[in-house]
């Protein structure tokens, strides 16, 4: 698309990135958040490191956190390979929160004053190729007779406006709360991480957008998971989550 061009060059290369594609198991990982990748045209958007580093411009930790699951349930990952900053693909684009000019603490002068035109090119450039590539690859898995489960994998900061955050994981839902359910009762006599229904957000902050877009229709099973950032720091911690939460939707899709 001619927005797309204008704000991608081809050195930047595709929004959307697919690992596993072959992969069998019913699952599909989506990471929205996975990148604080900015385009060559933005430059720094106004923003210091220690903000491009921050949460507000990626899920720390999410994206390694998600291959290391692909690998262990053989399951499709989609994942937006540039930063949340420029547009928040879990937002539709009439949402406040595609585009901020403020994240916490932090001014986005990038993201001030834009047009109503330079807002729908960045919807263009960023989430229409993204939702409209998890959207193929459910339909290419329907069409071959292969079932859906789509989970999306989020982290979030520890501290947030100053405030300490004591959930470990949160299992997040909207209206359907199936997957959820089977989820937090395999979870319920673990000692490894505090784990919370629909924390630290939940339907009413409009994180479940995905869900409803892509499995709310079609009554595919669906979750959103959201892990504390400082859990998932390291390789050891993104390989025990990893692990702890494969083997648990291993658990529930069996109940």
């Amino acid at each position: 698309m001619l927005a797309e061009a204008r704000l991608l060059s081809d050195a930047d290369g595709d929004p959307v990135a697919i690992d596993n594609p072959q992969g069998r198991g019913d699952i599909l990982l989506v990471c929205e958040h996975a990148s604080r990748l900015l385009p060559a045209a933005f430059g720094t958007m106004g923003l210091s490191e220690e903000a491009l580093a921050s949460h507000i411009a990626w899920d720390p930790g999410a994206l390694a956190v998600s291959k290391l699951m692909a690998r262990r349930l053989d399951a499709v990952l989609i994942h937006q390979r540039f930063s949340r900053l420029l547009y928040d693909c879990n937002r539709p684009p009439d949402s406040p929160g595609a585009i901020r000019e403020v994240s916490e603490i932090y001014r986005i002068p990038a993201n001030e004053n834009l047009s109503d035109g330079e807002k729908a090119a960045r919807a263009e450039a960023f989430y229409f190729p993204f939702q409209n590539r998890i959207a193929d690859e459910i339909a290419a898995r329907t069409a071959r007779g292969q079932a859906t489960v789509l989970v999306t994998v989020h982290s979030f900061t520890p501290v947030y406006f100053g405030k300490q955050r004591a959930v470990e994981i949160g299992i997040l839902h909207d209206a359907d709360s199936r997957l959820a359910d089977r989820m937090l009762n395999a979870a319920a006599d673990t000692r490894l991480y505090r784990i919370e229904r629909n924390e630290p957000y939940g339907p009413s902050d409009g994180v479940t957008h995905t869900l409803l877009l892509h499995a709310a229709p079609g009554g595919l099973l669906n979750v959103m998971i959201e892990i504390r950032n400082d859990l998932i720091a390291d390789e050891a911690g993104q390989g025990v989550a990893a692990d702890f939460l494969s083997g648990l939707l291993t658990e529930a899709l069996t109940q």
